[in-house]
């Protein structure tokens, strides 16, 4: 295994608790729910009516024009990486700083890509024939469109990349990332993912499989992970970006260090498309090679970012994991889910929650589960509050799972 060191030096979101990192994080920090009750009327019809849409739309961050010649997903893509690219303290395209074009990659996921766009362009076609599909619908619509908008802007030419593996693509984005450094193919990474599928077709499916909670009365109460009375997850939208840099990079500009990317690992179940392996085997293995790679202890670990999301057998199934993978330390370390407050962002949940598990050890603060009020005997120690963590050199874990049986744990480690 290469011995070069990864460090996050820039961070980037827009999620449904805050237009920007400082905001999301304070609002996981007070358990604020962004579930909310869609207004429009086609969620008249839906089993579920609620969602977690962006604290602060694109529209009101982004220059209009460019705007329009990106889908939803690719705007909020560009937002958290405009953040996360001046928090590493790069103030323009890649030219201007410290960066070599040629040394910078970019690799920013989803799980679904531009769905709106593609159904939007459809509706237009239906409605008024083919001159009322917009000439943009394929670079708007592609999966790999937001990272060629976020590799445009910041003039990478290592590589523009797009994970696609459902509900773990971002948490895969950052694994590719540490790949691409520690492989000496880049100095610096723009890592993340992003999504946008707050529409009535996704609903409707998502609804079909049982999947969505249908707390449709009381919403922020609605995404209650590990609690008995979960009945599904809240489909959520944004996007969160990493910088991630070779440690000599970083020191060598003086950059500041949020953490350290210790280990990641990507297995997968071979088990089922939709459903997880109820042993929980491949998501064990994934926490136990990451640890591998970062050379960690199961005892190392004092706070795990679970995947989470709300759904009877997933909370279970990791539970499982996680104590097969820790052993006799899995009781020790703080397990936490954000999805609880921000709802499920498929494709770029893995990235926020990454981004979250960062603040966490930066901050030694866990943000609590809200809506605990019946919790599973999981035999975990489930942050029903928000939790101090020790000081010192300490580590974490963050979970991505995905259908199509895909597992990714991410390990960090304390600045």
């Amino acid at each position: 295994m290469s011995s070069t060191r990864v460090v996050v030096t820039g961070l980037g979101a827009t999620s449904p608790v805050g237009g920007d990192v400082a905001s999301t994080w304070n609002a996981l920090l007070e358990g604020t729910s962004g579930v909310r009750v869609l207004t429009e009327d086609w969620a008249e019809t839906l089993g579920s009516r609620i969602a977690a849409r962006v604290a602060v739309e694109p529209t009101e961050v982004l220059e209009r024009v460019k705007a329009r010649r990106l889908d939803r997903s690719g705007q909020l893509a560009l937002v958290a990486a405009l953040e996360a690219w001046a928090d590493a303290g790069f103030t323009g395209p890649a030219g201007e700083v410290d960066v070599d074009p040629e040394r910078l990659a970019v690799a920013v996921a989803s799980g679904i890509g531009g769905v709106t766009t593609l159904l939007s362009n459809y509706d237009n076609l239906l409605a008024a024939g083919p001159r009322r599909v917009s000439p943009l619908a394929i670079p708007m619509l592609m999966p790999n469109g937001p990272a060629a908008a976020v590799g445009l802007r910041v003039n990478a030419k290592a590589g523009v990349h797009t994970p696609v593996s459902a509900c773990a693509s971002g948490n895969e984005s950052i694994a590719l990332g540490v790949d691409l450094i520690r492989l000496g193919r880049a100095d610096v990474v723009v890592v993340g993912g992003t999504e946008a599928a707050v529409h009535p077709l996704p609903m409707a499916a998502f609804g079909q499989m049982m999947a969505l909670s249908k707390r449709n009365d009381d919403p922020a109460a609605a995404s209650r992970p590990w609690d008995k009375g979960r009945d599904g997850f809240v489909l959520g939208e944004g996007a969160a970006v990493l910088v991630l840099e070779s440690e000599a990079h970083a020191k060598a500009r003086g950059a500041r260090v949020y953490a350290e990317v210790a280990g990641a690992a990507v297995t997968a179940d071979s088990h089922d498309i939709a459903q997880p392996d109820p042993a929980g085997l491949g998501a064990t293995r994934a926490m136990k090679r990451a640890l591998v790679e970062g050379d960690l202890a199961a005892s190392d670990i004092v706070h795990i970012n679970a995947h989470a999301t709300s759904t009877p057998q997933g909370d279970v199934a990791e539970a499982l994991a996680i104590r097969n993978a820790l052993g006799d330390a899995a009781g020790s370390a703080v397990v936490t889910s954000t999805k609880s407050m921000t709802g499920h962002l498929l494709g770029a949940a893995g990235a926020l929650e990454s981004v979250a598990t960062i603040l966490a050890l930066h901050h030694r603060t866990v943000p609590a589960t809200i809506n605990l009020e019946d919790p599973e005997d999981v035999g975990l120690d489930l942050a029903d509050k928000v939790r101090d963590l020790p000081q010192g050199d300490i580590a974490a874990l963050n979970n991505s799972f995905g259908f199509g049986g895909h597992n990714v744990a991410i390990a960090f480690r304390s600045a």
